[in-house]
């Protein structure tokens, strides 16, 4: 199994205890010692949160952060993330800028991303997709 980057809806299904997601995690754990996950995502989870404010969500999720591998942005990833924009943009099929970084981020430390979102990443050529859903 590749190394994993797990997308914000597969986080949320983890963090929700939905079961596929959680024996697909469960798995990924006996190979590698840790989730990784983007800042972006943790950005994405933290303000909806904190949107709602669900202080002891946010308590358990700090904690699930200092656990786990945060990958940040890099100007490797930011370039590969400009550069799958143009592309797309050029082809008249864009998705989200927070889509993009994170999957810059992906490409660019070698990882498949982990989503349900596969009508997006789809689009993103050299980007390996897993869905822990199915």
């Amino acid at each position: 199994m590749s190394k994993i980057l797990l997308d914000t809806d597969i986080l949320s299904y983890y963090l929700k205890g939905n079961e596929k997601v959680i024996n697909a995690a469960s798995e990924y754990l006996l190979q590698y010692k840790f989730l990784t996950i983007s800042s972006l995502t943790s950005y994405e989870i933290m303000s909806g949160l904190e949107a709602k404010g669900a202080k002891q969500q946010l308590k358990l999720f700090k904690k699930f952060l200092n656990e786990n591998e945060i990958l940040n942005l890099s100007q490797d990833s930011i370039a590969i993330s400009a550069q799958i924009y143009g592309e797309l943009k050029k082809g008249g099929n864009i998705i989200d800028d927070m889509d993009l970084l994170i999957a810059g981020i992906a490409i660019s430390n070698k990882l498949t991303l982990a989503t349900n979102n596969e009508k997006h990443f789809i689009r993103i050529k050299d980007l390996k997709i897993a869905n822990w859903t199915k």
